[in-house]
């Protein structure tokens, strides 16, 4: 499954294939009902549907509320009263049941953007608007993704989907090249700058050259040959196929913000040793703790390692770190500040 396709499917690059996927329900609804509802029609709706849950009181409806974090609140609005949506506009709701594959007792948790005020123009036009309309929309995927996921571990004992030896395996690939630093205000790698990109990208990684402080740069369009290996919702193993070119390779460094000099400097033997014909190369590395965790049917990774750190990052079977000898700091350059 491509990572666009998870995002907008699960809200998520690792998905639990365990719990129904969301099913985006916007064209089903009258425009007066998305008014009506507050929310924004430019952004997606989706609905997640939890199998077997039966009736609800008032008091876990409201409890609901409780799942979403401030941020998300800020993000998504739900709405989990599927009888009160269906006295105003019953056609479309039972659309949305028969799209949604909903049986008697399934909860059903319609989840869309608030509507905001119209925000002045930012200049971007074009492609760019386009890219920044996608980030808004995946913003909602994702945190409809975490509400699905609160839902399903709140209902887990009714709907048993989490139980037994279901094993759900599947491969995510393609996965955005660079992801945005909200707080350095740049673009970065998402994976590693040694990943190769879709030969149908490079066009956009030379656009993208000059968007490194645009959020809504052509950086964040492009897409990686990288692939995850995912059980179950958790990421097993995680690998890619690796930049042989030369001039590939250099792109990538600039579009990171390095000029000539700079690449020289830190990548000078790596970027010559490209041109002596590098083949095409890949691999993945995976976690042998997480698959041991899954046999065992273990919640946490601190289960199954033997001596597991403390909150503290201390090692009290090693009790470790101690001190260091003073000649090796000296000899390493490092200095140690209280």
């Amino acid at each position: 499954m491509p990572y666009d396709e998870a995002i907008r499917r699960y809200g998520i690059d690792k998905p639990d294939l365990r719990l129904p996927a969301m099913t985006e329900v916007k064209s089903l609804l009258p425009a007066e009902a998305l008014t009506q509802l507050g929310v924004d029609p430019a952004l997606p709706m989706v609905v997640i549907r939890i199998p077997r849950v039966g009736e609800l009181s008032r008091k876990e409806r409201d409890d609901h509320k409780l799942l979403l974090s401030e941020k998300q609140a800020k993000i998504i609005k739900f709405f989990d009263d599927f009888k009160r949506l269906e006295k105003s506009w019953p056609e479309a709701i039972a659309a949305i049941r028969r799209e949604c594959g909903a049986e008697e007792g399934d909860l059903l948790v319609l989840v869309g953007a608030p509507k905001k005020d119209e925000a002045a123009p930012n200049g971007a036009t074009g492609g760019a608007a386009a890219r920044k309309l996608q980030r808004a929309a995946y913003a909602v995927y994702t945190q409809a993704g975490l509400l699905r996921l609160a839902l399903g571990q709140r209902y887990a004992a009714r709907h048993k989907a989490f139980e037994g030896k279901a094993f759900k395996f599947l491969w995510v690939t393609d996965f955005p090249s660079f992801e945005w630093d909200e707080a350095g205000e740049v673009w970065t790698f998402a994976h590693h700058p040694f990943t190769s990109i879709h030969e149908e990208h490079t066009a956009l990684l030379a656009e993208g050259v000059k968007g490194l402080h645009d959020p809504n740069s052509a950086l964040g369009a492009i897409r990686a040959r990288a692939y995850d290996v995912v059980l179950n919702g958790t990421e097993l193993g995680s690998g890619s196929i690796r930049i042989h070119q030369q001039e590939v390779q250099s792109k990538i460094f600039e579009a990171l913000g390095m000029d000539e000099a700079e690449q020289k400097l830190r990548f000078g033997f790596f970027l010559e040793a490209l041109q002596y014909g590098t083949p095409p190369h890949g691999g993945i590395a995976l976690g042998l703790d997480r698959i041991v965790m899954i046999l065992a049917g273990a919640s946490s990774l601190r289960e199954v390692i033997p001596f597991p750190k403390t909150a503290a990052a201390t090692d009290l079977m090693m009790e470790a770190p101690t001190p260091v000898n003073p000649e090796q700091l000296k000899e390493l350059s490092i200095s140690v500040k209280k």
